[in-house]
């Protein structure tokens, strides 16, 4: 297991703990003591659960723009977490291509989510990636494009 997949998931952890006590506290510092990881998983972790945290009314409206039929607040914590990390990776982590956020998002749903998470995580993200202007790079990356000069080229 990748050291970024393992980040990915100690996050997770983080942010359904989040959703359950609303704030940090001890149960946060226990964590770590509990869930020993190393710098790196740790340094990315933090990051994601931070961006995560910061923007999360972006995140969650924009979710809920694509969730035809669920409110984010109804969805299960896992899975919209999952859904919150994934968008705030596609939007605002330029380090990481899309398809290795997507990927790693249905990775997750699937261990751990239920049995039609990773379907529901991978429909919302594709959307999210397929129709946000802002992602029209990503997009092209995920495509195998590169953008020359406000072009497309295959490469």
């Amino acid at each position: 297991m990748g050291s970024r997949h393992h980040a990915r998931e100690r996050a997770l952890q983080i942010l359904f703990q989040y959703d359950i006590h609303g704030r940090p506290g001890l149960w946060l510092d226990r964590f770590w003591i509990e869930n020993e990881a190393t710098d790196e998983v740790k340094a990315f972790a933090e990051r994601l659960v931070a961006g995560v945290l910061e923007k999360k009314k972006e995140l969650d409206a924009l979710i809920g723009k694509y969730a035809t039929n669920w409110k984010v607040s109804r969805m299960p914590i896992v899975d919209r977490n999952i859904l919150r990390a994934g968008v705030y990776e596609l939007l605002w982590m330029d380090d990481v291509p899309a398809k290795v956020t997507v990927n790693e998002a249905i990775e997750l749903a699937k261990s751990f989510g239920d049995d039609e998470a990773s379907k529901f995580v991978n429909g919302i993200l594709d959307q999210v990636l397929g129709k946000e202007l802002t992602l029209a790079a990503k997009r092209a990356e995920a495509a195998g494009v590169k953008v020359v000069g406000g072009k497309g080229v295959k490469g």
